[in-house]
């Protein structure tokens, strides 16, 4: 193993799972919500951000137009990315946390703008050993764009997908 928690060896369901690189994750999806007053003031109340003086929701906002209710309905993923997700569960990697996002902001959403967003599997890792346990990131990009085309910004999204070590028990030497 390297130093960054790298295996080396062949890993077959790693190259399994690059296939799924460029796939993808997200297809027509829609904001179940347009861009609202009340959703952008009880996000700056919540973190104590101060409004954009334009009345334009803050930038860092861009994923919540994307977001299925609680209820788990509006969510647009894909077949590849669900394919992607089943192979990685049975094989044993059924664990997932979220590690990072990245946001990259093209224009401002405004009240009554109506969200539209598509995703595509960016990357799949070889396989990591991590503190958590031994698992792959995967990383998807999400193009926001506004009802009439206009990108709104870029969010990606990594998450691990792994095989919780139980406790006391040291990861396995690869």
């Amino acid at each position: 193993m390297s130093p960054a928690g790298t295996t080396h060896g062949t890993d077959e369901l790693y190259e399994r799972l690059r296939a799924h690189q460029g796939r993808p994750a997200a297809v027509a999806g829609r904001g179940r919500d347009p861009v609202n007053t009340p959703m952008i003031r009880h996000w700056c109340e919540a973190l104590r951000h101060p409004a954009p003086p334009d009345g334009s929701a803050p930038a860092t906002m861009l994923q919540v137009w994307t977001m299925p209710g609680l209820d788990g309905m509006g969510g647009a993923r894909s077949p590849a990315y669900e394919a992607l997700l089943a192979a990685l569960d049975d094989a044993g990697y059924t664990a997932v946390v979220a590690t990072d996002c990245e946001q990259e902001y093209a224009q401002p959403l405004r009240p009554g703008d109506a969200v539209a967003f598509d995703g595509v599997i960016e990357s799949v890792s070889p396989r990591k050993t991590t503190r958590l346990g031994t698992g792959y990131f995967v990383t998807t990009r999400t193009d926001i764009r506004t009802a009439t085309g206009a990108l709104a910004g870029t969010h990606r999204f990594r998450i691990l997908k792994y095989r919780p070590e139980r406790r006391g028990q040291a990861p396995p030497q690869a």
